[in-house]
């Protein structure tokens, strides 16, 4: 049941209370509308009984003071209402085997009107039955010797007999619906907002903040997360501000350390001394630079994903003269625009084709156009590439695979947590996939 209620209901908030409160006013116009006929149809049967009641009462009084040989000539020159066919005859209509007639089926002619009435008008005897929905009715009259014999045809009742009924419905249902989707659609555009700022506050930790206007539950929750997303930002603040005092002080004992092994006398212990300065200063760079997350501060403008792939990838075959010609290739369209921050995203792609570059020897860029408002990259290289469990686990800090990936091609495990950390602030993110003929496939996703 309740996989189909999703499927059947609609996914946003302001549709599904349109849809919740439309249904309810239809219910309830509908049940106002039958209590309405209800009344109509009690009315139509009151007037239906009046007028029954009146017509038998004078037919009777006319037949009573009139003589027998001429009631007939009389009766058929009054004009009976639809519904009621009298005669005079000698035998009652009401015969055996007829069904006896219910009290508020006899109401419409009130026996105990003509029971009550003098002893020259009160007919003698009085019988009735039903049969299907005729009323039959026989009175004999005073002399004794005739019956007045009633016919009288139960009119169905007809609650929704009405033409503009069903017209009436409809266009109060319309109208109502159009009022019930504009105030839903105004009531929950705050919550559309809230979940649009939160969504940009995970892309840009300095993204504006939300207007604190409206009702007071939506002002109190604007509120709210202004306040939540100042605290972030001032929390990142004294992050990078503690990380670059942190930088600067290491950095400090280090030059003084270099400057020491210059004065060394022994040339080998001098040069291993200095390289592992040098590893330890790009360990520290490196460190540093990730936990800042320097992309942060950098505003995000349009810029031309294409060329920036193409870009990086000329930049890395500057610096690796020696690679073939076809290992740094690009394919896809010539200028695609995206909203991002141009140095963070460089430097995530840059990151990416280093990696690609360093482990696989090659760097094929392919850049898709955007589907279902995603854009799709993707960066093949002709490595041995990793394990299939090892996925995910590249990606965590200072994390280096061995077997499949050489110590001694530089690095110090945060390139690849760098380009997720840059690419899951725009919105996006990155896998790998090892490709069936050979090698890695890093697949970055942006949103279009």
């Amino acid at each position: 049941m309740k996989a189909l209620l999703r499927r059947v209901l609609p996914a946003s908030l302001a549709a599904r209370t349109a849809l919740f409160l439309v249904l309810a006013l239809m219910a309830v116009q509908a049940a106002g509308l039958t209590i309405h006929a209800l009344d109509r149809v009690d009315l139509q049967r009151a007037a239906t009984e009046r007028e029954m009641s009146a017509r038998t009462f004078a037919l009777w009084r006319a037949m009573s003071v009139t003589s027998p040989e001429r009631r007939s000539s009389i009766l058929a020159e009054l004009e009976l209402p639809s519904g009621l066919e009298a005669s005079v005859d000698d035998e009652p209509a009401v015969r055996m085997g007829m069904l006896p007639a219910p009290p508020p089926v006899l109401r419409m002619i009130r026996p105990e009107i003509l029971l009550g009435g003098p002893p020259r008008l009160r007919p003698r005897e009085i019988q009735a039955g039903m049969r299907f929905t005729t009323l039959y009715v026989s009175m004999r009259l005073p002399e004794g010797t005739q019956w007045l014999n009633l016919q009288i045809h139960i009119p169905p009742m007809r609650p929704w007999h009405s033409e503009t009924f069903l017209a009436a419905f409809v266009l109060m249902t319309a109208m109502a619906a159009l009022l019930i989707i504009w105030a839903t659609r105004r009531l929950t555009r705050p919550v559309s907002d809230l979940a649009k700022a939160a969504n940009a506050l995970g892309r840009d930790v300095n993204a504006p903040p939300l207007p604190e206007d409206g009702p007071r539950e939506v002002a109190t929750a604007a509120r709210a997360f202004n306040t939540m997303a100042e605290r972030i930002r001032r929390f990142v603040g004294d992050r990078t501000q503690m990380l670059a005092a942190i930088g600067h002080d290491l950095r400090t004992p280090i030059t003084r350390l270099k400057l020491r092994a210059e004065f060394m006398e022994d040339d080998e212990q001098r040069a291993k001394m200095l390289a592992d300065l040098e590893e330890m200063e790009a360990m520290v760079t490196a460190t540093l630079a990730f936990a800042r997350d320097d992309a942060a501060a950098e505003p995000s403008v349009p810029l031309d994903l294409a060329a920036l792939c193409r870009t990086v990838l000329d930049e890395a075959a500057d610096a690796r003269p020696d690679a073939a010609p076809e290992a740094f290739s690009y394919q896809g369209p010539e200028r695609l625009t995206v909203r991002g921050r141009p140095i963070a995203l460089k430097r995530a792609l840059a990151n990416l084709v280093a990696n690609a570059a360093n482990y696989g020897s090659a760097a094929r860029v392919t850049l898709l156009q955007p589907q279902v408002g995603q854009i799709q990259l993707r960066i093949d290289d002709d490595g041995p590439g990793i394990p299939d469990d090892s996925h995910d686990a590249v990606f965590q800090p200072f994390r280096r695979l061995e077997g499949s990936r050489n110590r001694e091609t530089g690095g110090v495990g945060l390139g690849l947590p760098i380009a997720r950390n840059i690419l899951r602030a725009h919105g996006g993110d990155v896998t790998l996939q090892n490709r069936p003929g050979g090698g890695l496939t890093a697949v970055v996703t942006l949103p279009a």
